[in-house]
């Protein structure tokens, strides 16, 4: 966070959420940058207003040009071969997810590393009409980038313990962001499916 500033994770934002890149630390880089934005004397000059704004439209960018990506290449991505930065799983994954949830998975996916990467493409390979994406895009968004920043900021303004022990919270959130996923791994191997 001090070598990125404001403008670096903004784009690590934009990059998470908009170029099929899940594996960044987005719920845990604002947490903490809401954390740092709270100490007048600490390592790191965030304001925390401008950040959430900056990293706001960020992340309206970011599943717009997801959903487009999804809307141009959908059905060609889901035949693509894995490579080091992508694995067609995840996206599998999302679509499974948005079939699940419908349109309330653009709100829910922006809590849930890697599905919030490829909730927007799997919306827009499904033909989703843009103004109906959007709209949940931009609730989503609002409600994942405030939520995130403010809980960092608010927590360490009413218990400072916490700034000095930065490293506790990153695991605590990282944890919190990845249950959903782990809940259902355990669920898929050691609950049996019913029978028709």
């Amino acid at each position: 966070i001090a070598a990125a500033g404001t403008v670096g994770i903004t784009v690590i934002i934009f990059v998470e959420t908009g170029l099929l890149f899940p594996m960044l630390p987005g719920d845990s880089l604002l947490v903490t940058a809401g954390l740092l934005a709270s100490q007048a004397n600490g390592p790191v000059r965030l304001n925390v207003w401008l950040l959430g704004a900056l990293c706001s439209c960020a992340a309206i960018a970011g599943n717009s040009c997801g959903y487009l990506i999804g809307r141009r290449a959908g059905k060609a991505l889901f035949t693509r071969e894995d490579s080091r930065w992508f694995k067609r799983s995840h996206l599998v994954r999302a679509h499974e997810f948005y079939e699940r949830h419908g349109r309330r998975t653009i709100i829910l996916a922006q809590f849930m590393p890697i599905i919030r990467t490829f909730a927007p493409v799997v919306a827009g390979a499904a033909q989703m009409r843009y103004r109906v994406f959007i709209t949940f895009n931009v609730i989503g968004a609002l409600a994942w980038i405030w939520s995130m920043l403010l809980i960092g900021y608010f927590l360490a303004r009413q218990f400072p313990i916490v700034g000095n022990h930065i490293e506790g919270l990153v695991v605590v959130v990282v944890a919190v962001s990845i249950s959903p996923a782990i809940i259902a791994w355990i669920r898929s191997c050691y609950i049996p499916k019913a029978t028709p």
